[in-house]
Protein backbone atom coordinates (compact mmCIF):
# COMPACT_ATOMS: atom_id res chain seq x y z
CA UNK A 1 0.00 0.00 0.00
CA UNK A 2 1.50 3.55 -0.91
CA UNK A 3 0.72 6.18 1.48
CA UNK A 4 1.05 10.06 0.26
CA UNK A 5 3.07 11.44 2.83
CA UNK A 6 3.71 15.68 1.71
CA UNK A 7 3.66 15.04 -1.63
CA UNK A 8 5.53 11.96 -1.53
CA UNK A 9 4.52 8.32 -2.36
CA UNK A 10 5.99 6.07 0.46
CA UNK A 11 5.80 2.40 0.31
CA UNK A 12 4.96 0.16 3.57
CA UNK A 13 5.15 -3.48 3.88
CA UNK A 14 2.43 -5.43 4.79
CA UNK A 15 2.94 -7.90 7.06
CA UNK A 16 -0.34 -9.63 7.47
CA UNK A 17 0.05 -12.58 4.69
CA UNK A 18 3.30 -13.04 6.36
CA UNK A 19 2.32 -13.51 9.78
CA UNK A 20 -0.51 -16.08 8.52
CA UNK A 21 2.19 -18.34 6.74
CA UNK A 22 4.21 -18.10 10.06
CA UNK A 23 0.99 -19.13 12.14
CA UNK A 24 0.15 -21.79 10.10
CA UNK A 25 4.14 -23.41 9.44
CA UNK A 26 4.23 -23.17 13.57
CA UNK A 27 1.03 -25.43 13.99
CA UNK A 28 2.58 -27.74 11.59
CA UNK A 29 5.56 -28.51 12.76
CA UNK A 30 4.06 -28.79 16.78
CA UNK A 31 1.96 -31.03 15.26
CA UNK A 32 4.50 -32.89 13.10
CA UNK A 33 6.66 -32.89 16.63
CA UNK A 34 4.47 -34.06 18.59
CA UNK A 35 3.04 -37.18 16.86
CA UNK A 36 6.17 -38.41 16.18
CA UNK A 37 7.28 -39.03 19.76
CA UNK A 38 8.29 -42.59 21.14
CA UNK A 39 9.54 -43.48 24.75
CA UNK A 40 8.98 -45.60 27.13
CA UNK A 41 6.15 -45.39 29.58
CA UNK A 42 7.27 -44.82 33.54
CA UNK A 43 5.61 -44.95 36.37
CA UNK A 44 6.83 -43.13 38.97
CA UNK A 45 6.51 -45.25 42.61
CA UNK A 46 3.83 -44.01 44.90
CA UNK A 47 6.23 -43.77 48.33
CA UNK A 48 9.85 -44.93 48.97
CA UNK A 49 10.41 -48.10 50.26
CA UNK A 50 12.27 -47.96 53.51
CA UNK A 51 15.02 -50.55 52.87
CA UNK A 52 17.05 -50.77 50.29
CA UNK A 53 17.50 -53.97 50.04
CA UNK A 54 15.49 -56.32 47.51
CA UNK A 55 12.93 -59.15 48.81
CA UNK A 56 14.21 -62.85 48.20
CA UNK A 57 11.03 -63.20 46.18
CA UNK A 58 11.88 -60.84 43.75
CA UNK A 59 13.64 -61.43 40.34
CA UNK A 60 16.73 -58.66 39.39
CA UNK A 61 18.14 -58.99 35.89
CA UNK A 62 21.71 -57.50 35.68
CA UNK A 63 22.77 -56.96 32.21
CA UNK A 64 26.36 -57.43 31.05
CA UNK A 65 28.53 -56.20 28.07
CA UNK A 66 29.37 -59.76 26.54
CA UNK A 67 26.13 -60.82 25.87
CA UNK A 68 25.08 -62.15 29.15
CA UNK A 69 22.04 -61.85 31.52
CA UNK A 70 22.52 -62.44 35.62
CA UNK A 71 18.91 -63.38 36.60
CA UNK A 72 19.16 -64.30 39.82
CA UNK A 73 22.94 -65.05 39.99
CA UNK A 74 22.41 -67.40 37.03
CA UNK A 75 24.35 -66.11 34.20
CA UNK A 76 21.63 -66.61 31.24
CA UNK A 77 23.10 -65.96 27.48
CA UNK A 78 21.00 -63.59 25.36
CA UNK A 79 19.31 -66.15 22.95
CA UNK A 80 18.05 -68.14 26.30
CA UNK A 81 16.52 -65.33 28.03
CA UNK A 82 13.16 -65.16 26.68
CA UNK A 83 12.64 -69.10 27.60
CA UNK A 84 14.27 -68.17 30.73
CA UNK A 85 11.90 -65.49 31.87
CA UNK A 86 8.89 -67.53 30.79
CA UNK A 87 9.93 -70.47 32.35
CA UNK A 88 10.62 -68.53 35.74
CA UNK A 89 7.32 -66.40 35.76
CA UNK A 90 5.19 -69.21 34.75
CA UNK A 91 4.21 -70.19 38.30
CA UNK A 92 4.72 -66.39 39.48
CA UNK A 93 1.55 -63.81 39.83
CA UNK A 94 4.21 -61.02 40.52
CA UNK A 95 5.17 -60.25 37.09
CA UNK A 96 7.73 -57.41 38.71
CA UNK A 97 11.44 -57.31 37.86
CA UNK A 98 14.65 -55.42 38.76
CA UNK A 99 17.23 -54.43 35.92
CA UNK A 100 20.64 -53.09 36.53
CA UNK A 101 23.10 -52.95 34.03
CA UNK A 102 26.90 -52.08 33.61
CA UNK A 103 27.73 -48.64 33.89
CA UNK A 104 29.33 -48.20 30.36
CA UNK A 105 26.73 -49.97 28.38
CA UNK A 106 24.79 -48.88 25.66
CA UNK A 107 21.56 -47.88 26.37
CA UNK A 108 20.45 -50.12 23.35
CA UNK A 109 21.52 -53.40 24.59
CA UNK A 110 19.02 -52.68 27.99
CA UNK A 111 16.19 -51.50 25.51
CA UNK A 112 16.62 -55.26 23.86
CA UNK A 113 16.52 -56.73 27.17
CA UNK A 114 13.22 -54.64 28.11
CA UNK A 115 11.61 -55.23 25.07
CA UNK A 116 12.60 -59.30 25.66
CA UNK A 117 11.09 -59.07 28.74
CA UNK A 118 7.93 -57.15 27.47
CA UNK A 119 7.30 -59.58 25.10
CA UNK A 120 6.89 -62.66 27.81
CA UNK A 121 4.67 -60.57 29.71
CA UNK A 122 6.49 -58.56 31.89
CA UNK A 123 5.16 -55.62 32.35
CA UNK A 124 6.74 -53.92 35.90
CA UNK A 125 10.22 -53.42 35.44
CA UNK A 126 11.92 -51.26 37.76
CA UNK A 127 15.88 -49.92 36.90
CA UNK A 128 17.84 -50.39 39.50
CA UNK A 129 20.28 -47.39 40.52
CA UNK A 130 23.62 -47.66 40.00
CA UNK A 131 25.64 -48.97 42.86
CA UNK A 132 29.13 -47.19 44.18
CA UNK A 133 32.27 -48.57 42.61
CA UNK A 134 33.75 -47.83 46.53
CA UNK A 135 31.86 -50.71 47.39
Amino acid sequence: MAMNVGGRTQATINVTPMIDVLLVLLIIFMVVVNSHYVGLDAKVPEKPKESGAVNLQDIVILVHGDATVSLNQEVVQDADLEARLAQVFRSRGNHLIFLGAEPELDFERIVHVIDVARGVGLDRIAMLPRQPSNL
